[in-house]
């Protein structure tokens, strides 16, 4: 009895134990963070005399492989129907290469997977595995590493292709719109980059922002960036690169007609002086005015004092003088419509913007009044701009008022002697205490002159186009926000940046950002001293972007 009840006792627990069990929720345990591990290469790693059509990479894990027609980078580049990568769906414990196509001889492969592989259940990244082999006797082990920055942005986009080409006999500054580079690499999602297991010799390196990833310069989208010399291997191992977009050569597009008394002529690339010529006979009393649009790369020919069915104009394509003719369809009328520009209140530093959508030709300021919210005029004259698009209102403003700009009929007139109704604005400013103050001292050692610029919202608020004695620099009366910084060196002294030229052998013009954001708040003055010598970091010696971590040979 004592040992029957003893086992009923023992089954109980059990039992219970059995169900309590049953009911409890899993912990699931922590989450897989590690990343596939390649435990097997057939061929193996850094093999020679390469002759097989076929290469196995063997993992740990079941993985899959993500987005890896942009993260694979073969060098030297096989076009995508030279080879076959899976699996391409789903998952495997594999990935196998196929090659379609004989490789070149005595040369050495590097497949670099960026972070396209990944485990099947987390789609944790096996970083920037690489895998190489020789068709010859010898595996090249020479590098060249760096850091890519754009010559004007302050942020540079990834995956930034770096091409180099073996300077010979055939090479030509024209190779890289025709020939696909000996080397490729990429920054993938950094703004570093590795080249390795590269051969002595001669090379014309390159970056590209390769839009349409052929590994040619196409000017119309990529950007560019280059050194102004060769470099030579074993002597050159780090090259830091700019990159820039090149202006586009300069193309005309056909002529547009809009109406009866305004033909658009849109253009790609620089503009030049005297782009075109209306060489149509037409009589005395016609008149023509040019300004530019401000939306697109477009120039807006007017004209009045004729009736006209058609006109000529003299264009250069491509370095040849042609003749193209607008013809004239059903006129449209066009009134005369002019907005405030200046939105929210009026920034004590500014000036009132009025803007037209037809050119501006006369003003009288005598048909303007301003007053302040205590009804007293205030002193104002009106000003067209250099484009005829825009009229500023300028007045002496002040803190914490209210304005009212009135224009009566005549006040403007556009190019066919239009004007407009009585015209009533309204705006106002904010109190001293509502606005922030930056002074900056700028340490900047250069033989050139320089252009100081603030901006916010990636838009230039204030600017100085050439240095100022003790190079101290007055931001007031800002309003709050986050600002930036940057220095355009101006060694030409033509007051804007200017972007270089491949073909011509032209760098772009430096630009060098402050280290910081600037957090301006209302009544804050903030003191800055921008010293330019500290504001890139040196590249690191663990610099690791394409293809370091490098496949097992097991």
């Amino acid at each position: 009895m004592k040992r029957t009840g003893t086992l009923l006792l023992l089954g109980f627990i059990l039992l219970n134990t059995f169900q309590c069990a049953k009911r409890a929720s899993p912990t699931g345990g922590s989450k897989d963070s590690i990343p596939p591990i390649l435990i097997n290469a057939s061929p193996k790693m850094n093999t020679t005399f390469f002759d097989k059509e076929e290469i196995k990479l063997t993992f740990d894990e079941y993985i899959t492989l993500k987005n890896v027609s942009k993260q694979l980078i073969i060098s030297p580049p096989l076009n995508s129907d030279q080879y076959k990568v899976y699996p391409t769906t789903g998952a495997s414990k594999k990935v196998t290469i196929k090659l379609l196509d004989t490789l070149l001889e005595n040369t050495t492969y590097t497949f670099n997977f960026g972070e396209g592989i990944v485990d099947f259940n987390e789609s944790n990244p096996s970083p920037y595995l690489s895998y190489t082999l020789s068709t010859g006797a010898t595996i090249d082990s020479l590098y060249i590493r760096g850091r890519i920055t754009d010559a004007f942005e302050q942020k540079t986009n990834p995956f930034i292709s770096l091409q180099l080409y073996p300077v010979d006999t055939a090479y030509k500054d024209s190779t890289i719109y025709t020939k696909k580079p000996l080397y490729v690499s990429s920054t993938l999602d950094t703004t570093i980059y590795r080249f390795q297991n590269l051969r002595a010799g001669k090379y014309a390196l390159i970056a590209l922002e390769d839009v349409a990833g052929n590994y040619f310069f196409d000017q119309s989208s990529d950007k560019i960036g280059y050194i102004d010399r060769l470099i030579e291997l074993p002597q050159d191992s780090v090259i830091d690169l700019r990159i820039f977009k090149e202006r586009t050569n300069f193309i005309w597009d056909k002529p547009n007609f809009i109406n009866d008394h305004h033909i658009a002529l849109a253009y790609y690339g620089e503009r030049k002086d005297e782009p075109f010529k209306m060489v149509s006979d037409v009589p005395e009393s016609f008149e023509s005015l040019v300004n530019k649009s401000r939306t697109t790369d477009t120039l807006n020919y007017w004209f009045k004092g004729a009736t006209l069915d058609s006109l000529k104009f003299e264009i250069e394509i491509q370095d040849t003088l042609r003749t193209k003719t607008v013809f004239f369809k059903d006129p449209i009328e066009d009134s005369l419509v002019i907005k405030k520009l200046t939105s929210g209140s009026l920034k004590l530093k500014n000036k009132l913007e009025l803007e037209s959508n037809l050119p501006i030709t006369e003003v009288n300021s005598d048909k303007l009044i301003v007053t302040n919210k205590d009804t007293i005029h205030i002193p104002s004259f009106l000003k067209i701009e250099d484009n005829y698009d825009r009229v500023t209102v300028d007045f002496e403003v002040s803190p914490n008022d209210v304005y009212q700009i009135k224009l009566l009929p005549d006040a403007l007139k556009d190019f066919w002697g239009q004007t407009h109704d009585t015209l009533v604005f309204k705006t106002s400013t904010k109190k001293i205490e509502d606005y922030g103050n930056i002074y900056l001292r700028v340490q900047h050692q250069t033989p050139y002159p320089y252009i100081i610029e603030l901006l916010n919202n990636k838009k230039v608020v204030r600017r100085y186009d050439s240095p100022v004695e003790g190079n101290n620099y007055t931001f007031e009366l800002l309003d709050s926000g986050k600002y930036t910084i940057r220095l355009i060196e101006d060694p030409n002294e033509n007051k804007q940046w200017d972007t270089g030229d491949y073909l011509k052998k032209i760098l772009p013009e430096k630009v060098i950002y402050y280290w910081k954001e600037i957090d301006l708040r209302a009544n804050w003055d903030m003191n800055e001293t921008f010293n330019t010598s500290q504001n890139y970091p040196d590249l690191p010696e663990s610099a690791t972007s394409s293809g370091v971590l490098e496949a097992s040979d097991n």
